[in-house]
C-alpha cells in the first residue's frame, strides 16, 4: 500500500527492511538457478530510480490502494532496491552489500521537520554536527560511518544530486564540506530513502566512499496527502517552528503520471542561554594581576548579560517545489523527468560586540547577523527503454545548480569609523565609500556550484554458455562542474570588513570550472545457484587532478534461506572539489581573525600549501543476515576504511605570520582591536591518511498481538572508530594537524550510537518510543579569555589562544527519549503529538576556560547530542 494513506509500520531508520528469509528460496526466477533474476518490476517508481534501471514497464504508478493507517507487514520490505546493484527485483535483505531502506512514514515518525535531522534522529550511522557555524549554519551536511559530507554521496531516483554552493569554511569536522542539502528537496516528495552502508566509487564516482544516500521520489498518479506540524524547543521557550506541505498525483493521459510536492517551512532561532564574560562583574577579581584579558578588565557595560546569542540556531524560511513525471513515448519507450526548486532565507547570529567596537552606530553593542538567500533548483530529463539489440537502456540529463547570497546585518564596518579611514586611493586604509559613516548591512559575496551530468547506460540479462545467469551493466558520463565566487560590495571587505562575517574581495573572485569523462562496466553473476558475485570497474578523467581508475567485488552466499553471508573490498577516490580548490575566506571576531587561503594563492603557498590531488580509498566489509525466528531479522556487518591523502585543513599559523599572509591577499585587518595571537591562517591540504573500522548491528522483530494490536521492535547499534596514520607535512617541513585538528577528523564522531525503538499500534491508536545512546566525543579545545595569560605553553608562547597547547575535553555518553502518540479519526484525517528528547538532556558544559566570552557553553563541533534541547510538537495528516 502506498505510504501516503496511512501512518507505515516504524521501522528505525538504521535498520535495513527487508523480507523474511525464508522467502527467498521460493521466489520465482527468470533463471532458474538465481533468486535475483526475476521478472522487471511493475512500478516505473523504481525502474527509474537508477541510471540502469532502464525498463519498459509503463510510466504509470500502480493503481490506487485502499486507505489505512500503519502497514503491519512493512511496507519497504516490498521495495526493489536499485543502489548498489544493477540486478533487478533485489530485496535490500538480498543485497551483497548493506542496504537500508527508510519510508516516508519513518522519517514522519521521528517527528523533525528537516530531512537531515529525520535521518540523524533514526539512522544509526548518520551524524550531524552540534551547532553549524556562519553559513553552515544555513546548510544540511550529514555525515556517514565517521567521515566527511564530502565523502557521502547523494543521489535522487539513482542521478548524482549537485552539491551546495555554502562552503563551510570554519574549522571543525565538516571543514572545507559542500555536501548535498538534503533539506532543498520538499520532504512531501519522498516516497523513501535508499542507504548504501559501503564505498561504492566504483560504481557512481566520486565521494561514494563512506556510502550513498538515495532518495527515492513519489510518482503516484493519483490522490493528494497534506501536512501540517508545528512544535518549539519547550525548555527554552523559543525555537518556534511549523512546516506545511502537501503532494498529490494525477493522471497524464492513459499512460503517464504528473507527481507535484511543495513544502513551506519556518523556524525562529533557538538560543542557548549564557552570561558573557566580558560584562563587569563576570570577571574574576585578580584580572589584572593575573594577565586576564591582557591585564585590561574591560569597562562597566549596560547590557543585559545574556546579550552573546553566538550558540543558536538560525531563523529560516524556506519554500519548495518538485514536479515528478513521466510518460510512453511508444511502446518500449518512456519519457520521463523531474525538477526540483527551492528558495531559502536565513539569518545566523554572530558574536555580540560590545558597546566599545562602534559607539556612534551602537552605544549598547550590537549582534550581527549573518544572512542567506539561496536558490537551489535542478532538473532531469531521461528517456529509457527496453529492447536495443535486447539491452535496457536509460539516457539522461540532468542540470542542477546552487546559488547563494551571503550578507550582513545589524553590522558595521569599524574601519571606516576610524580616525585612520582615508579616502585617497594609495592609502592602505582606503575607503571606495567614504569615510565616518558605515552600512549596517551589506552582501559580503554570492557564490554559485552548477553541475550538468549526462549519462547513458545499459544493461541485460542472460546465461552464460546457457548455465551461469549474468547481469551485465554498462555505461558512460560526462560532467561539467562550474564554480563562481562574486565579491561583495566594498564596506563588506575594506578596512578589516564589516564585524560577524567579513566579505571576500576581488582578490578573491572568479569563475572555474572542469570537466569529467567516466565509463563504467558491471558484471553480476550467479555461479551457483545461492552464490551471488558482482565484479564493478570504473575509469574516469578529471581536466583538473587527472586519471582515476577504481574497482569493486561483492559476493553473497545463502548458507540456508534463514543465514547468508557477504562482503565487499573496493578501492574509491574523492577529486577535490572546486570550492576546495579556490575557495577564500575572511572571519573577523571581536578580538581575532582568520583566514581562509586558496591554495593556489601565493600566500598558501609561502605558507606551505601545495596543489591539491584526489583522495584515495580502499574499503573492506563482511556480514551476516539471519532469521532466527519467524519475523525477526538481524544483520551485522563489520567493515574498514584506508583513506589516505585526506583533504583537511591544516597547516595554521597564528601571530604576525597569519597577519602578513591575511595582508597578501589584499585584506586588512582592524589592528586597534585585534589580538594577534589569536589571528590565525590556514588552507586546504592533503594532510592525513586515517583507517576507520566499525561495526553495524540491525534487527527488528515483529509481534502480533491479533485483536489487541502490533509491536513492532528494533534496534541498530553502530560503532566507529577512526585513527590518524599519517600526519603530512607542508614544504618547510612543519606538521599539517595539530592536536585540534586531528580530533576533529578522528574522535569529534561518537565512538557509538545505539538507536531502540517499539511501535505498537492498535485500533486507530499508534505510539512510538525511541531511546537513542549517543557515544562519547573528545575534543581539544582552544583556551580563551578567561585562561591566565601568564600561564605558559610547553611548546612556546602563553597557554591563551595557543596552535599547540589544548585542553581534552570529552562529552560523556548521553540518552534521548523521544515519544509519540498518535490517533486516526477516519480514513482521510490523522493527529499526532510528540516531544523529542522529552527530558531535555544537553551536551556536557566546557570549561570556563575554553568557554569563548563565556557564550559557548556547549562543544560546537562535536557530532554528538545537539544543542536544542527538548522539543514538542504536534502535527496532522490527511489523504485524499
Amino acid at each position: 500500500m502506498k505510504s501516503r494513506h496511512r501512518i507505515s509500520l516504524l521501522v528505525t531508520t538504521a535498520v535495513s527492511v527487508m523480507p523474511c528469509m525464508s522467502a527467498l528460496a521460493a521466489t520465482t526466477t527468470a533463471h532458474p538457478a538465481t533468486r535475483h533474476h526475476i521478472a522487471k518490476p511493475s512500478s516505473a517508481a523504481h525502474s527509474a530510480a537508477h541510471p540502469a534501471a532502464a525498463t519498459a514497464t509503463p510510466a504509470v504508478a500502480a493503481p490506487r490502494k485502499k486507505k489505512t493507517d500503519v502497514n503491519f507487514t512493512g511496507e519497504a520490505e516490498t521495495i526493489n532496491v536499485t543502489t548498489g546493484t544493477h540486478a533487478t527485483n533485489r530485496k535490500a535483505r538480498e543485497s551483497s552489500s548493506p542496504v537500508s531502506v527508510i519510508s516516508a512514514a519513518t522519517l514522519r515518525h521521528s517527528g523533525m521537520m528537516n530531512v537531515a535531522d529525520a535521518l540523524t534522529r533514526t539512522y544509526a550511522s548518520i551524524n550531524v554536527q552540534a551547532m553549524g557555524a556562519d553559513s553552515s549554519a544555513l546548510t544540511s551536511s550529514i555525515q556517514m560511518r565517521g567521515l566527511g559530507p564530502n565523502e557521502v554521496l547523494v543521489l535522487v531516483d539513482g542521478k548524482r544530486r549537485h552539491n551546495t554552493a555554502n562552503i563551510t569554511a570554519d574549522a571543525g569536522p565538516q571543514f572545507g564540506s559542500t555536501g548535498a542539502d538534503l533539506n532543498t528537496i520538499p520532504a512531501s516528495a519522498i516516497d523513501h530513502i535508499e542507504v548504501l552502508e559501503d564505498g561504492a566509487a566504483a560504481m557512481y564516482g566520486s565521494d561514494a566512499i563512506a556510502g550513498v544516500v538515495n532518495i527515492i521520489t513519489k510518482k503516484q498518479a493519483h490522490g493528494m496527502h497534506t501536512s501540517v506540524q508545528t512544535g518549539a524547543n519547550a525548555y527554552n521557550g523559543d525555537g518556534w517552528q511549523y512546516k506545511v506541505d502537501a503532494d498529490g498525483g494525477v493522471k497524464w493521459g492513459n499512460d503517464g503520471y504528473l507527481h507535484i510536492s511543495g513544502e513551506v517551512y519556518h523556524t525562529d532561532h533557538m538560543v542557548v542561554g549564557a552570561r558573557d564574560h566580558r560584562l563587569i562583574g563576570s570577571w574574576p577579581n585578580n584580572a589584572t594581576t593575573t594577565g586576564y584579558y591582557n591585564g585590561v578588565v574591560p569597562n562597566a557595560m549596560n547590557v543585559p548579560a545574556d546579550s552573546n546569542k553566538i550558540m543558536s540556531t538560525p531563523e529560516e524560511t524556506r519554500e519548495s517545489l518538485a514536479i515528478d513525471f513521466g510518460k510512453t513515448i511508444t511502446e518500449g519507450v518512456n519519457f520521463y523527468g523531474l525538477i526540483t526548486y527551492m528558495h531559502r532565507h536565513g539569518e545566523a547570529y554572530e558574536n555580540y560586540r560590545t558597546p566599545a567596537i562602534a559607539p556612534t552606530m551602537y552605544p549598547a553593542g550590537f549582534s550581527p547577523l549573518e544572512t542567506s538567500e539561496e536558490n537551489d533548483y535542478a532538473a532531469t530529463l531521461g528517456l529509457k527503454g527496453d529492447n536495443f539489440f535486447g539491452f535496457d537502456w536509460d539516457l539522461s540529463t540532468t542540470y542542477g545548480a546552487d546559488g547563494n547570497k551571503i550578507g550582513n546585518k545589524n553590522t558595521a564596518n569599524t574601519g571606516m569609523l576610524a580616525s585612520t579611514c582615508s579616502t585617497d586611493p594609495t592609502s592602505s586604509y582606503y575607503s571606495t565609500d567614504g569615510c565616518g559613516w558605515s552600512p549596517s548591512s551589506t552582501r559580503a559575496e554570492t557564490y554559485r556550484m552548477a553541475q550538468w551530468t549526462n549519462n547513458l547506460d545499459f544493461r541485460r540479462q542472460f546465461n552464460i554458455a546457457h548455465t551461469v545467469p549474468m547481469t551485465l551493466a554498462f555505461g558512460g558520463e560526462h560532467r561539467l562542474e562550474t564554480y563562481q565566487i562574486k565579491a561583495g560590495t566594498p564596506p563588506s571587505y575594506e578596512l578589516g570588513g564589516t564585524q560577524g562575517y567579513a566579505g571576500l574581495g576581488p582578490n578573491s573572485a572568479g569563475n572555474w570550472s572542469r570537466d569529467i569523462w567516466a565509463a563504467y562496466v558491471d558484471g553480476d553473476f550467479h555461479p551457483l545457484k545461492h552464490w551471488d558475485l558482482d565484479f564493478a570497474g570504473r575509469f574516469e578523467h578529471y581536466t583538473d587532478v587527472g586519471n582515476t581508475e577504481n574497482g569493486k567485488v561483492s559476493t553473497r552466499y545463502d548458507v540456508t534461506s534463514k543465514i547468508a553471508l557477504r562482503g565487499t573490498i573496493s578501492t574509491g577516490f574523492r577529486a577535490p572539489t572546486l570550492a576546495e580548490q579556490h575557495y577564500s575566506a575572511m572571519n573577523v571576531d571581536p578580538t581575532g581573525a582568520s583566514g581562509l587561503l586558496p591554495v593556489s594563492s601565493t600566500a598558501a603557498r609561502v605558507l606551505g600549501a601545495s596543489a591539491l590531488k584526489p583522495e584515495r580509498s580502499v574499503s573492506a566489509s563482511g556480514g551476516i543476515v539471519v532469521e532466527p525466528v519467524k519475523n525477526f531479522h538481524v544483520e551485522a556487518d563489520v567493515y574498514q576504511i584506508n583513506l589516505r591523502d585526506r583533504i583537511v585543513g591544516g597547516g595554521t599559523v597564528k601571530g604576525e605570520s597569519a597577519i602578513e599572509a591575511i595582508e597578501a591577499m589584499g585584506y586588512s585587518l582592524p589592528l586597534n582591536s585585534i589580538t594577534a595571537d589569536n589571528v590565525s591562517a590556514y588552507y586546504m591540504t592533503n594532510g592525513a591518511s586515517t583507517r576507520t573500522q566499525g561495526l553495524d548491528i540491525k534487527a527488528d522483530y515483529m509481534i502480533r498481538f491479533h485483536n489487541a494490536g502490533n509491536l513492532n521492535l528494533s534496534m541498530a547499534l553502530d560503532l566507529n572508530r577512526t585513527r590518524l596514520h599519517h600526519n603530512g607535512t607542508d614544504t618547510n617541513g612543519n606538521p599539517l594537524l595539530n592536536a585540534q585538528n586531528i580530533a576533529y577528523i578522528t574522535t569529534a564522531y561518537p565512538r557509538s550510537k545505539i538507536i531502540l525503538n517499539a511501535l505498537y499500534t492498535v485500533g486507530k491508536w499508534d505510539f512510538n518510543v525511541r531511546q537513542t545512546r549517543y557515544g562519547e566525543t573528545t575534543s581539544m579545545l582552544t583556551y580563551y579569555d578567561w585562561t591566565d595569560k601568564t600561564l605558559p605553553c610547553p611548546s612556546g608562547g602563553s597557554l591563551a589562544y595557543s596552535n599547540s597547547c589544548f585542553a581534552q575535553f570529552k562529552n560523556t555518553p548521553r540518552w534521548l527519549t523521544d515519544i509519540e502518540v498518535g490517533y486516526r479519526f477516519n480514513s482521510n484525517w490523522h493527529l499526532a503529538i510528540g516531544a523529542n528528547n522529552i527530558f531535555n538532556v544537553r551536551p556536557r558544559r566546557v570549561p570556563q576556560v575554553n568557554n569563548s566570552r563565556g557564550a559557548q557553553i556547549y562543544d560546537q563541533f562535536s557530532l554528538q547530542v545537539p544543542i536544542t534541547g527538548g522539543y514538542y510538537y504536534g502535527r496532522i495528516n490527511a489523504n485524499f
